[in-house]
């Protein structure tokens, strides 16, 4: 009987082993991705919207960069845009989940247009490097397509601001 309750808890094992098994992405040194991303700001008492692309790379099997360009939209006569290159390290939990944390570096370049003032334009803009700090998730819906959800913080002299980011990728 204990032999039998052994036998089955074997098999019903490795039925999951295999079925978690269809759909593998395998990640690899070579690996490429290019895709875009709905993205959310908010910080120090200012909230947008942005829209953005980024590719990725994957310099070791499980480490990968990214470059990513967001530009978010005008509110309150602020317009930005954030250049980011980060680095993951990646931790697949099955076959088709991928997590990482992610750290890197980032120019956000920040615009204020008042418009036209008495006949001139009022404008005025800004730059600052920053420091990224974060984590996410892909999702392999299929072996070249990805869904993925990120958290970043942004720390900078001028704007500290929390990110988050759902995209859609494609791996080539």
């Amino acid at each position: 009987m204990k032999t039998k309750n052994l036998f089955t808890k074997a098999v019903l094992l490795s039925v999951a082993v295999m079925a978690m098994s269809f759909g593998v992405s395998a990640q690899e040194k070579g690996d490429m991705s290019v895709g875009g991303n709905l993205v959310f700001g908010t910080g120090d008492s200012y909230t947008n919207i942005g829209i953005g692309a980024d590719f990725r790379y994957q310099f070791l099997d499980k480490v990968r960069g990214s470059a990513e360009l967001t530009y978010f939209l005008p509110k309150d006569y602020v317009s930005m845009v954030d250049f980011s290159v980060n680095a993951h390290y990646l931790f697949p939990i099955t076959g088709q989940i991928t997590v990482y944390p992610l750290a890197g570096l980032g120019i956000l370049q920040s615009t204020v247009d008042y418009g036209d003032v008495f006949g001139v334009s009022a404008s005025s803009s800004h730059s600052d490097v920053a420091f990224n700090i974060g984590g996410g998730a892909d999702y392999y819906f299929t072996d070249k397509l990805i869904f993925n959800a990120e958290l970043k913080y942004k720390i900078s002299d001028t704007w500290d601001r929390a990110l988050l980011s759902l995209g859609v990728k494609y791996k080539f």
